[in-house]
């Protein structure tokens, strides 16, 4: 896509989207190091029970639907500042769709080659599918996503009513195998990687609903436009049912709460559901920040923004990162480690603040990421031609 200069970016979106990295980061060295989705200790003790809960209340669920719902910001941005250059819509549909077709391919590689919980690929998938069925569709039919808002709502009510009279019990927390962290090779690893990365971005395809939901805030333009009463609206009400979703199966994970198989599904379902809640919260947050911060932009804010317009390049960063953290054929940290939570956060925040520093250098001497400027230039290739 075509880059704006910094002068002339909206500060709150690079922001979200460089702290939604850590979320990805911190969610992912969970699993990798632990072997396991979301990635829990079944016997957690000291520090980590109280870290499980903030991972379930504010980091798991919410990292996925916080990067759905800046694509969904983007696309919009994008398409609309094509549509004031005076571009036509033609060109536009082509670059993004090619753009989101090598999205796809890149995640191809990234989730069999090196992780495959990869989003890129469902979302490079999601992007073609909206941009040829919704992103030109009238403003009725993005009321839709607020709707939905209010239909998931009613759900996590119902969730939060059925764990609450649930039983208590000694069941496990839900937590499938990872099979490819796990694996003794390479080869094993990339094996299963081949079967789980399809299966993985087959699920999620509903994320798409995230999507739609951050397309809706961008034609509102909620971050260009910034309303400080709705967007401490957002801050409060989407962490408020975040924090309500998400707590059950924090204390739950971090050995607070005993539950039946039953309710533990049920808990499950509802901190899943309360993550785009928690994405509103942040992108709210964000918003606020933005507004705040204007022009004044301190070294902090200037890294996270400049990672921010470089999150594909951190983001395949970040795989290679736990490729050779993680496994027992190389670095092997994650079963090494006598406390591999802890391991596991130590990594996840340290690669993510190395990604700042290098971003904000790069930012610096005016060089964007190297992902951004492939993707860049096979997207235009043919709108050159």
């Amino acid at each position: 896509m075509e880059s704006l200069p910094t002068s002339e970016r909206v500060l709150a979106p690079d922001l979200a989207r460089g702290f939604a990295l850590l979320l990805v980061a911190l969610a992912h060295t969970a699993s990798i190091f632990l072997g396991n989705s979301p990635g829990v200790d079944q016997t957690p003790e000291g520090l980590e029970r109280p870290y499980f809960v903030v991972l379930f209340v504010f980091v798991h669920a919410c990292a996925l639907p916080l990067f759905g719902m800046m694509l969904g910001y983007g696309l919009v941005q994008f398409a609309d500042r094509q549509q004031a250059l005076g571009q036509s819509w033609t060109r536009t549909r082509g670059v993004l769709l090619r753009r989101h077709a090598w999205l796809l391919a890149f995640g191809a590689v990234d989730g069999v080659l090196f992780f495959s919980g990869d989003v890129l690929g469902a979302y490079g998938l999601i992007g073609v599918v909206f941009v040829l069925l919704l992103l030109r569709r009238g403003k009725g039919f993005y009321r839709i996503p607020a709707l939905y808002l209010g239909f998931a709502g009613c759900y996590l009510a119902v969730l939060m009513y059925l764990v609450l009279t649930g039983n208590s019990g000694n069941a496990p927390v839900p937590s499938p195998e990872d099979v490819s962290s796990l694996a003794p090779t390479y080869g094993d690893a990339l094996r299963a990687r081949l079967t789980e990365w399809p299966a993985i971005t087959a699920i999620l395809l509903p994320s798409i609903l995230f999507v739609w939901v951050g397309a809706w805030a961008a034609k509102k333009r909620i971050l260009e436009e910034p309303n400080r009463n709705l967007l401490l609206v957002g801050v409060f009400g989407g962490f408020g049912v975040a924090i309500a979703a998400g707590l059950p199966m924090g204390l739950f994970a971090g050995d607070y709460l005993q539950l039946d198989a039953e309710t533990a599904g049920f808990a499950k379902m509802l901190y899943e559901g309360g993550g785009l809640f928690g994405a509103v919260g942040y992108i709210s947050l964000f918003g606020l920040i933005g507004m705040a911060v204007d022009k004044k932009r301190g070294v902090v804010v200037t890294a996270i923004s400049a990672l921010g317009q470089r999150t594909l390049s951190a983001y395949l960063f970040q795989s290679v990162a736990w490729l050779i953290l993680a496994p027992p054929f190389m670095l092997g940290l994650g079963g090494q480690a006598s406390d591999p939570t802890f391991v596991a956060a130590a990594c996840g925040l340290g690669v993510w603040l190395l990604s700042v520093v290098v971003a904000y250098l790069m930012h610096r001497k005016g060089y964007r990421g190297p992902a951004e400027i492939l993707v860049r230039k096979l997207a235009y290739r043919r709108a050159k031609a």
